[in-house]
């Protein structure tokens, strides 16, 4: 007797194992590892991945039979599948969490419960049935009391509930037409159709020159063969109609070929060094440090030509949506049809269909943020991440992974090397290549040797005494040149939305969101306050709710604000806004960068998603209105965030032949993170920033973990919380650093209470057992609506 081993779609401790399922005899020789299955659990069925099959079983009972299967082939490679164990302890995740992960949203499924009666039942229980004998059951539809009946019939075995697998995405289906006449009658008919029938003929001569292609409707509307045609070619039997699928394609326009640029001597040595890791198939770590404008990614590009010359396939992780467009329009004009793309802002259809291609084989370079990292690729010879700092690359939900991990994994079991590629590489990155555990390679001039823009720090406390403008005296300056010259500007400002709040002037009245602690922002295109934690919404007030005032005004500067200003100082310039409410719709990212690179418009303003990676040849001047406000966090990485900003949003200027100008404004001009970003001196910052770090034991002199609950009730949070310190304080080393429990820097978030625990550590060999003890002790605790979650090396301490 074959058996299953099924990772079912529960995600709790106490199902974060396989559970054993006997294959029925007709499914014997079909089921794989990797494919998604319905089982029994309990009551109800429920969808499960098979992560193995044996001939036996720990389990001394009936075993119950795999009811169907849901997938025809494997969804999951084997790599795959090792690779989602691998996280769910590495992440103190389950299981069944990682696998769903690793899908596109597309190929997740759901079930629809529908409740099946016979007539009698149906008549008896209208308010149940309505008539029909098969209704859809949801229980928002029905009352606490029709449920109690429904339970009670379903005990009867006077109802039966069938459990309908609902797929999100299904293939693109077309309709198309084959021909069904042989050579001599295809002949026949062509003689045999008046000459005055155009479209008729036409229709006929393209069946005989291709007489086993499936023409699709629209291919034939172009050519001028409509339905009345084929209606009339369906009825005399000359074609056949029938479905064919189509990739749905998730490129908005066609690119250009490109060739190969030469290359400068360091980069020679760059390609050359990676190069040879592919061949030798050594799953080497490099850490690509050039600065902005070196010409990293054509050494990337020119490293993915080796791999898929000696058969291999490469992957390129980007951090935002914003940077895709350009980088797959560049990888695109070298690499043709092969490229495949994976991000967020595709529908769930093309995500399906891309996740195919890959799947199949017909795609061997994949481009995409964080989640490509798990395209199910085979024998991959390179993987690359670009602007490999960036804090996008962690997942904060579960499974909080860090890609770069996930990047090294896959890199093992496919014995390929990793490329990390950053003007500002994460200090614990750098710190591994001083130490040799990954392989430094340094650009550290710009590509044809352009010269580094030049960087003036506004002090924004002596310029507010005579300007109360968002921009300095030397920027609107600088902008009215650039404008004369036809020159484009690149403005950002950390912050979106309109203002940073509104506030009384008369008694200081604060709208606060209801929900979370903190206060609401004015977003003026929709005439609301809102709160850009948990969503809530509500009118911009008039007059003060506290004491009646009607001086109630704004305060502080968003993007929306920035966009009005500049659109007033400069009447004649043609403005583009680039942040999260500007680009919701789908295409918008792409929208506004090809408009921007098409010089349709003089300035892009925006927040931090313009700072990086965007190359556009004709911006000449970067102008950042508030570099300090990351220095603001409480937070350990504060000042590596701030150089990290500065650095790459200074590096979008000047980045052909004409000459690049920054203006940084500042109420902390003094600041280290501020003055080494100003000369891009990643070497002085890094000595810096790493004393700093030593002196207060952080990362990456020490690990760290965060210990996150969350309830409504902030007495139980903070109890619950100081149990789990105490017992990891009485079950760690005394060199392990134990901190808190303190309510996160935003204790209420959608009405509930959120504490943490901080801890640090170098070597903790009961660490990870503690962990999973608290996680499977807590799981009952849900009961009481306490959650904990475990953030392994986690972004910040807020």
């Amino acid at each position: 007797m074959q058996i299953a081993e099924v990772i079912v779609d529960i995600p709790t401790r106490q199902t974060n194992n396989p559970y054993s399922y006997s294959i029925p005899e007709n499914l014997s020789d079909q089921i794989q590892p990797g494919m998604r299955v319905q089982v029994p659990f309990g009551p109800r069925k429920v969808t499960g991945f098979v992560v193995g099959i044996t001939d036996h079983s720990e389990f001394n009972g009936q075993l119950k039979n795999l009811s169907s299967l849901v997938d025809l082939s494997p969804v999951v490679t084997p790599e795959l599948l090792a690779l989602s164990h691998w996280m769910a302890a590495r992440t103190f995740s389950f299981e069944i969490n990682c696998l769903q992960t690793m899908l596109p949203g597309g190929m997740r499924t759901k079930f629809r419960k529908k409740l099946l009666a016979n007539d009698s039942v149906r008549d008896a229980y209208p308010q149940i049935f309505h008539g029909e004998n098969e209704v859809d059951y949801d229980r928002q539809h029905f009352d606490s009391r029709t449920i109690a009946l429904i339970l009670k019939l379903r005990r009867a075995d006077k109802i039966q509930v069938h459990y309908e697998l609902a797929h999100h995405s299904k293939p693109l289906l077309m309709k198309a037409y084959t021909n069904q006449l042989s050579a001599k009658a295809l002949q026949a008919a062509i003689s045999g159709v008046s000459k005055r029938a155009i479209a008729q003929r036409r229709l006929l001569l393209m069946l005989h020159e291709q007489p086993t292609k499936a023409f699709l409707r629209t291919e034939l509307a172009q050519v001028g063969v409509g339905r009345p045609v084929i209606k009339t070619a369906l009825e005399k039997g000359w074609v056949k109609q029938t479905n064919v699928r189509r990739n749905r394609n998730p490129f908005f326009q066609p690119v250009k070929k490109s060739l190969p640029l030469d290359l400068n001597d360091d980069q020679r040595v760059a390609v050359k060094t990676i190069d040879q890791a592919i061949e030798q198939q050594t799953d080497t770590t490099f850490l690509v440090e050039g600065v902005t404008g070196s010409g990293k990614t054509e050494v990337y590009l020119q490293a993915m030509a080796h791999a898929l010359k000696i058969g291999k396939t490469a992957l390129m992780l980007v951090p935002e949506i914003t940077l895709t467009p350009q980088i797959v329009g560049r990888i695109r004009s070298r690499f043709g049809d092969q490229v495949a793309m994976l991000h967020s802002a595709m529908s769930n259809g093309e995500r399906y269909d891309e996740w195919q291609r890959i799947s199949y084989g017909q795609a061997k370079v994949v481009v995409g943020v964080r989640s490509a990292i798990f395209a199910p690729l085979k024998n991959i010879g390179l993987i690359i991440m670009d602007e490999e700092h960036d804090g996008s690359y962690k997942q904060t939900d579960d499974p909080r992974y860090q890609t770069r991990d996930v990047a090294k994994w896959r890199a093992a079991y496919n014995h390929c090397p990793v490329v990390l590629g950053s003007a500002t590489p994460s200090l614990e990155s750098r710190a591994r290549a001083m130490k040799g555990v990954y392989h430094l390679i340094t650009l550290p001039h710009r590509f044809n040797n352009h010269a580094l823009p030049h960087v003036t720090v506004v002090d924004m406390k002596r310029e507010i005494a005579h300007n109360h403008s968002i921009l300095s005296k030397e920027l609107a300056t600088l902008i009215a040149d650039r404008l004369a010259k036809k020159e484009q500007i690149i403005l950002m400002l950390n912050r979106r939305g309109y203002s940073s709040f509104i506030m009384c002037r008369d008694c200081g009245y604060v709208p606060q969101c209801p929900n979370c602690d903190i206060s609401l922002t004015m977003h003026k295109d929709t005439q609301t306050l809102n709160c850009h934690y948990c969503g809530h919404r509500e009118p911009i007030p008039t007059v003060c709710p506290k004491c009646h005032s009607k001086r109630i005004r704004h305060y502080g500067v968003g993007s929306q604000q920035l966009e009005e200003q500049v659109k007033e100082q400069f009447p004649n310039a043609r403005v583009l806004r680039m942040d999260v409410d500007t680009t919701r719709k789908k295409g918008s990212h792409e929208a506004i960068i090809n408009q921007f690179g098409a010089h349709k418009a003089d300035i892009l303003l925006g927040t931090q998603m313009i700072a990086k990676g965007l190359d556009f040849p004709d911006v000449t001047l970067v102008g950042v209105l508030n570099a300090d406000s990351s220095l603001q966090f409480p937070d350990f990485r504060s000042s590596e965030r701030t150089f990290e900003l500065l650095t790459q949003v200074s590096g979008r200027s000047g980045r052909a032949d004409k000459t690049g100008e920054v203006i940084v404004q500042t109420f902390n001009p003094d600041h280290y993170a501020i003055q080494l970003a100003k000369t891009q001196d990643y070497e002085k910052f890094y000595q810096t920033e790493m004393r700093v770090r030593h002196l207060g034991k952080y990362p990456p002199y020490y690990y760290t973990i965060k210990i996150t609950g969350n309830s409504p009730s902030e007495k139980q949070t903070a109890y619950e919380m100081h149990q789990i310190a105490k017992y990891l304080r009485n079950h760690l080393t005394d060199a392990a650093i134990v901190l808190g429990p303190t309510p996160k820097t935003i204790k209420r978030i959608d009405n509930r209470y959120y504490y943490q625990i901080i801890i640090k550590y170098r070597k903790e060999p009961a660490l990870t057992q503690s962990l999973d003890t608290i996680l499977t002790n807590y799981q009952s605790k849900q009961r009481h609506d306490f959650y904990i979650a475990i953030d392994n090396e986690p972004l910040d301490f807020m």
